[in-house]
């Protein structure tokens, strides 16, 4: 098989039992997003399908907080499939620089490819699956739906947002709202901008509900 059919099978085989918001169908999702956005850059394709392959192979969320996971099961996936240190290195530097992490993380790499695969992984928190993957890691953490007393927190710092325990409802204003404008390609923004309004929407009817008003 391909390097690129045996990237797929093994993130397949890793994220088995995965939480569904970061499961293999997320991965899919991206993987899917990212190709699209690939369509209108002139970039290096295999480069952006590997990426977004590996981007979640081990989410530091559920791996303590540990950062340094992912980049080495990727980077021992990538020398035992006899890949070049080349797409090895930019691989990790994607995985290494794609989170948002507060918003306030200076990304040590640039790249024409990590651009796209943020982008697309920016999309899947956006619209519909955007907010059924909200709630459903609430949930899974246990956390409130909503809760009028605590404030959402913006601009927190890389510590202060991965061990925030807020409200649901608290991630659209400390992460989702703000993705529109982070966006790096043409067709990031495009896509992102339809998806943002349909949150507003979801939104302002979970407010009016809230307050018995529909």
């Amino acid at each position: 098989m391909s390097l690129l059919d045996n990237t797929i099978l093994f993130v397949k085989q890793k994220l088995e039992n995965a939480e569904a918001g970061h499961d293999w169908f997320h991965i899919e999702r991206v993987y899917k997003n990212a190709v699209l956005i690939a369509e209108e850059e002139d970039c290096d394709l295999m480069i952006v399908k590997l990426g977004a392959l590996l981007h979640d192979i081990a989410d530091s969320k559920f791996n303590d907080g540990d950062e340094t996971v992912g980049p080495k099961v990727a980077r021992e996936f990538l020398e035992f499939q006899k890949a070049s240190e080349e797409v090895i290195q930019h691989v990790i530097n994607i995985i290494e620089n794609i989170s948002f992490k507060g918003g306030n993380f200076e990304k040590k790499f640039t790249s024409k490819e990590l651009e796209i695969v943020q982008d697309a992984d920016r999309l899947d928190a956006l619209g519909a699956i955007g907010i059924a993957r909200t709630f459903h890691y609430g949930g899974f953490k246990n956390r409130q739906l909503y809760n009028p007393n605590i404030a959402p927190l913006t601009n927190m710092s890389k510590e202060a947002y991965k061990n925030s325990n807020a409200p649901t409802l608290n991630h659209f204003y400390e992460k989702l709202l703000l993705l529109k404008d982070k966006m790096n390609t043409e067709t990031g923004r495009r896509i992102a901008f339809e998806r943002h309004k349909f949150m507003e929407l979801f939104l302002s009817q979970f407010y009016a509900e809230w307050e018995g008003e529909r």
